[in-house]
């Protein structure tokens, strides 16, 4: 089974009551995470930042961590959204746990994962997004 991502599913809803500029310390710590983000990367960022692209690089890894960016499941309902076998649904939430891209918790005699890194849910978002651009053939944009 395969949805498509909507981008605005992902985002968070927007609070009309919410002024940043009435807020200069948020503003403030904005920019100082933007700058640190900003800096050219080091062969340390760059090697970390290729293990998560090969990570990603299964269709079925990359299905799951979507289906996470909508929120914490266990095994049985990822097999189930997923369309995999359980044996390689659990095979791949093990390596994506391993590689630090999921998180687990026991939950009675369930486990139940989760994706907690906002970098990591835009990301994937976003290459579903693109991915969708490609198939549908609908035009770039910002």
């Amino acid at each position: 089974m395969s949805e498509r991502a909507d981008p605005a599913d992902a985002a968070e809803p927007d609070d009309p009551t919410a002024d940043p500029a009435a807020d200069p310390e948020a503003d403030a710590v904005a920019v100082a995470v933007s700058r640190t983000h900003e800096r050219t990367p080091g062969a340390r960022e760059l090697a970390a930042a290729a293990e998560v692209f090969a990570l990603l690089s299964d269709p079925t890894r990359l299905h799951l961590l979507w289906l996470l960016t909508r929120g914490e499941a266990d095994v049985s309902a990822l097999t189930e959204a997923c369309g995999a076998a359980r044996p390689a649904v659990s095979q791949h939430l093990a390596k994506l746990r391993l590689g630090g891209l999921v998180q687990s918790r026991k939950d009675g005699r369930r486990v139940v994962y989760a994706m907690p890194d906002g970098h990591l849910k835009r990301l994937v978002v976003e290459a579903i997004s693109r991915a969708d651009h490609v198939v549908s053939g609908e035009p770039w944009h910002d």
